[in-house]
């Protein structure tokens, strides 16, 4: 039987003992709410269908996100990105709510008014690809909750649909446009306190390897072999295991891809080698921050004037010269793609160069 008291505060507590189920508890503000309370628990044990959800009910979602973060997003390649995800959720009303309480009612109201908010730093609306991201990471936080943390929880997101937008990118550089990038990546130390000396290797290598930027900000002297002419390119493993080149290092499995360098690539990294005497393998190669490149490519690409063009456009432009030199197999060991599909979204020929083959 439930047991109900009142508290000093005016507030009614039901209390239920039951051989065989861990003791529950809540309190209401009407001693009528409590009872329809217990009878529904009472009757769930009865039906042998209870399923205790005080785990669930003392966490909330802001501490699961600090737990996620901690478990899983650090162990992620893109956990620099993941962050501010993130931070995005930990700032919403939902993330004071906690994980039992939450609904894909819940959620689908967010969506409809994040898509409705515009971004401090766009000062555009907020795209249905970028909600789609953030939602994926509630849904993967439950999907842990439940198999990892045996939370009794189901995943709201499930059934949520977003139309997505087509941004898709085959950007790549024009005739004139290379030249014009190296030379505003050159120009930048020329009594510019805000100068980056490491933009122009670090473009170079980007357009000979096709490696992401983080992949290459986070290579260390040790990654490079000039003789084999090879470079291992390194990242936390992702949640699916799916590369089989990995390796523990400091208790995290660490993926990695050797990825070949060609005479020009070996030139610079050679360069930067003998200039430096004081080079230890666990030095990093480019000693630069993801935050401070990007706002110095940002200006080079302005002073070079070229129209809408991403450091990451550089992948798809790497991609397709790699292409016509390697066997889709070889090109996607290089690239690091697990599938043709998404590899495809980075091949982008130009028909003068299919025509050239044609003969």
């Amino acid at each position: 039987m439930a047991a109900f008291s009142q508290r000093e505060s005016g507030l009614w507590q039901a209390k239920i003992r039951r051989k065989g189920h861990p003791t529950q508890s809540k309190t209401f503000e009407a001693k009528k709410d409590a009872e329809a309370w217990a009878r529904d628990i009472e009757n769930k044990m009865d039906r042998s269908v209870f399923v205790d959800m005080s785990s669930a009910e003392g966490l909330t979602l802001k501490q699961a996100l600090d737990d996620y973060e901690d478990q899983v997003s650090k162990r992620k390649d893109g956990y620099d990105v993941e962050k501010i995800r993130l931070a995005v959720w930990r700032k919403d009303d939902l993330a004071q709510r906690s994980m039992a309480s939450l609904r894909k009612s819940d959620f689908a109201k967010w969506l409809s008014k994040r898509l409705d908010t515009v971004s401090e730093k766009t000062g555009r609306l907020i795209s249905p690809n970028t909600a789609k991201k953030e939602l994926a990471i509630i849904s993967h936080l439950f999907v842990v909750a439940k198999d990892r943390w045996n939370l009794p929880v189901e995943n709201p997101i499930n059934g949520i649909e977003i139309e997505l937008e087509d941004n898709s990118r085959d950007r790549r550089l024009e005739m004139g446009e290379e030249d014009k990038l190296i030379a505003a990546l050159s120009k930048s130390g020329c009594g510019d306190k805000r100068a980056n000396p490491w933009i122009l290797p670090v473009t170079k290598i980007a357009i000979e390897t096709a490696a992401r930027r983080s992949e290459l900000l986070a290579i260390k002297w040790a990654d490079v072999d000039l003789i084999r002419s090879t470079l291992r390119i390194k990242g936390m493993a992702r949640s699916n295991g799916k590369s089989r080149n990995k390796a523990k290092v400091g208790g995290v499995r660490v993926k990695f891809r050797d990825v070949p360098l060609s005479q020009k690539a070996k030139d610079i990294l050679n360069g930067l080698y003998i200039s430096n005497d004081s080079i230890k393998d666990d030095h990093l190669v480019f000693g630069t921050t993801e935050t401070a490149f990007e706002q110095s490519f940002k200006r080079a690409v302005a002073r070079a004037k070229l129209d809408d063009f991403h450091f990451h456009d550089l992948r798809h432009e790497a991609t397709s010269r790699l292409a016509t030199k390697l066997q889709i197999h070889e090109l996607m060991k290089v690239t690091g793609h697990t599938s043709t599909k998404t590899l495809m979204r980075y091949y982008h020929p130009k028909a003068e160069d299919l025509a050239k083959k044609l003969g």
